[in-house]
């Protein structure tokens, strides 16, 4: 039976209303409760001013002359000056700050006019703007400012704070110079922003430094560089080094880095190295779980065996994870049991461990323990709390929470300035600004007001607010805010004609860009479904679809068009399955056969649980509890996770009247808690 939790009254924060309801407040509430919002004509002017203000020059303020009041007003005026940036002259910034001192426009207008007056080194009007707590770049401007009328530099005062930072601008290369040249970069301090460097895996910044060292010193930080850019290479000639320390830190670097792209060379490296360096025991230590760890990612041979016999000192969560999936890809029930019960009582707790203890338990004939573990695991809305319920044939633990109506805290907002900024900036168009303006708003906001605001943003249509904002206590109950049935992009519709689950691209949207229309990750990918423009024309032509060009990704119907076209290509090419089609989608179609040549036997909980990338690993754990809930939110229950996850190889066939479904119901049990949507690129961490 689909049971829905009552209401719960979450009230506004009592401080922030007394604040909001002062004498004056209650006069500009009352003001907003019988004032309109900006009118379609009044927004599509402002689209027209602002696109002409982009392009500098006063063309604008003609276009925009019934704009006065309008609450985006000055953002026209700086984008114009911002365009203008190299004609314009100190009185025309100044005056803008002046009028809007507040306002964002206003200080990124004061940014980039920093920058300008220092691309020209006119240092005397950079001197006058320039505030402190502007960045690195500018902070070493204003420090080049000085030095160029004729001032000099003090290490501890003007140097301490970017000398512990493992990179830094070019901007900060001239005052690194002067600095060199006043004799302040001592030897001593070159080698502690190496290390810093090396830690940090920045081997230009190591390069650029070691030409201040003297020629011996240099040579041995050339190495360090060189472990970082080229281990392989480094470890060519690490034998002829001298066995000093800052060459064995160099041979310890270049180790671990190769372990990670390259075990089975690593470990020949070692072998020869391990007898020509005295290498510490914290190197030995450290060599050892980088062979440990990455040996255990390629699911080597003898790679259980190296975790176990790491020193305790030296296990980490991370490598004790991994003993945890090297025992799950052999099967191996009792080392699964070791391995699990040799972590530490906080990480045993973690969802994933505890799901898999019981199947532990399970396999080898202890079934009692294991029905209480996985009672206790099916009380929670999460990709391991599902598939637990599915092992007990129960109900799907979902317990929803609704905001209670709080007109009075509405207005309190709606009196925000920013908000309201935030809300129109949003509604012209303008979403990365409609962000920075919502974050000032409510960077002080307490969880009331902020669930508050993002019910507001959800009605208005801006639903990636709630997805980042309530991220945390009874707010991850708030289901209806979290995962918005936006059926209007077409997700319903197009999924149907690319015959895929609805479902299933609702995951998919949540997952990777959690409705964020203009998101772009820094693989280029694009959009709601985060389609990369190379593989979105490709899907194009594919399918016999118009293609635009990449920015036609922004667009919400069209992005979601090709998206659901690619997942329908990718779910053919896995027999339909919809969560390896996930593992494809996110790490690449080629992976997934590599790891399937590998592991195609395992059970799909499994086989999840032993993918070598955790963006991946955790991705598709994301989507498919989220094809759950979505599932729920569109049925009332929800094809269970065990059927949509179909063993490998076995085709999967899309629900229809005569699939069973699970119910939904609230059990009175502890909340129960959704990961937060990420959008990343795959990578290869364990």
């Amino acid at each position: 039976m689909f049971v829905v939790a009552p209401p719960r009254r979450i009230s506004f924060s009592r401080p922030l209303l007394a604040r909001l309801l002062s004498v004056t407040g209650c006069l500009l509430i009352a003001a907003i409760a019988h004032a309109a919002e900006p009118s379609a004509a009044q927004r599509a002017a402002f689209k027209q001013a602002y696109a002409a203000a982009q392009q500098g020059g006063d063309g604008w303020r003609s276009l925009a002359a019934g704009l006065r009041d309008y609450p985006l007003y000055p953002y026209l005026q700086a984008a114009a000056l911002e365009h203008d940036i190299q004609q314009i002259d100190r009185a025309a910034v100044e005056s803008y700050l002046k009028q809007y001192p507040d306002w964002i426009p206003a200080a990124d207008l004061r940014r980039s006019f920093l920058l300008e007056l220092a691309r020209r080194q006119d240092w005397n009007h950079f001197l006058a703007l320039y505030q402190p707590g502007l960045g690195d770049t500018l902070g070493c401007d204003a420090l080049q400012a000085r030095l160029a009328s004729g001032g000099t530099l003090d290490f501890d005062k003007d140097l301490a704070t970017f000398w512990a930072k493992p990179n830094l601008p070019d901007a900060c290369d001239a005052v690194l110079d002067a600095a060199h040249d006043q004799g302040l970069l001592t030897s001593a301090r070159l080698w502690t922003r190496i290390d810093r460097a090396a830690d940090a895996g920045q081997p230009g910044t190591i390069a650029k430094l070691a030409d201040w060292l003297p020629a011996d010193d240099r040579a041995t930080a050339q190495r360090l560089a060189l472990a970082l850019r080229d281990p392989a290479g480094a470890l060519t000639t690490a034998a002829d080094w001298p066995d000093t320390s800052r060459n064995r830190q160099a041979a310890t670097l270049a180790l671990t880095r190769l372990a990670r792209r390259q075990s089975t060379s690593a470990d020949t490296a070692w072998q020869q190295l391990q007898a020509h360096f005295s290498f510490s025991e914290q190197q030995r230590g450290q060599i050892l779980y980088a062979l440990a760890l990455f040996h255990a990612t390629d699911f080597d041979d003898g790679a259980l065996a190296r975790l176990i016999a790491l020193p305790a000192a030296m296990q980490t969560d991370v490598s004790r994870e991994w003993r945890v999936r090297v025992a799950l890809a052999r099967q191996n029930w009792t080392a699964v049991l070791e391995a699990i019960d040799a972590m530490p009582a906080s990480q045993q707790q973690d969802g994933e461990w505890q799901y898999f203890h019981a199947r532990a338990l399970t396999a080898l004939g202890r079934s009692d323990e294991a029905r209480r573990q996985l009672i206790a695991q099916a009380t929670k809305s999460t990709f391991y709390g599902f598939l637990a319920a599915d092992k007990l044939d129960q109900p799907y633990a979902i317990c929803p929470l609704t905001l209670a109506d709080n007109p009075q805290g509405e207005q309190a907002l709606l009196a925000n300035p920013g908000l309201l900024r935030a809300f129109e900036l949003y509604a012209v168009g303008l979403p990365k600004l409609a962000r920075r303006e919502w974050t000032r708003a409510l960077q002080d906001a307490d969880q009331a007001t902020l669930q508050i605001a993002s019910d507001l943003a959800h009605r208005r249509g801006w639903y990636d607010r709630a997805v980042f904002t309530l991220s945390s206590g009874d707010a991850l109950r708030l289901y209806d805010l979290r995962f918005p049935l936006a059926s209007q992009d077409g997700v319903v519709p197009q999924a149907e004609q690319a015959g895929i689950e609805p479902v299933w691209a609702y995951g998919i949207v949540r997952a990777e860009s959690a409705w964020m229309d203009d998101a772009r990750s820094g693989a280029d990918a694009r959009g709601l479904m985060q389609l990369v423009p190379a593989t979105a024309a490709l899907v194009a032509k594919r399918n016999g679809l118009d293609w635009g060009g990449g920015d036609t990704l922004y667009d919400p119907a069209t992005n979601i068009v090709l998206g659901t076209r690619y997942l329908a290509q990718m779910a053919e090419r896995f027999n339909g399955s919809p969560w390896l089609a996930s593992a494809a989608y996110n790490a690449g179609p080629n992976r997934v056969d590599q790891w399937l040549a590998a592991r195609g036997t395992l059970t799909p909980d499994l086989f999840v649980a032993t993918i070598p990338f955790k963006e991946t690993r955790e991705y598709v754990a994301r989507v498919m509890a989220f094809s759950v809930i979505y599932d729920w939110r569109l049925h009332g229950n929800a094809v269970p996770l065990a059927t949509r996850m179909s063993a490998i190889g076995q085709p999967y066939g899309l629900p229809n009247a005569s699939t069973v479904r699970r119910a939904i119901s609230c059990p009175a049990v502890e909340p129960a808690s959704v990961p937060a949507a990420t959008s990343s690129a795959p990578n290869a961490s364990p």
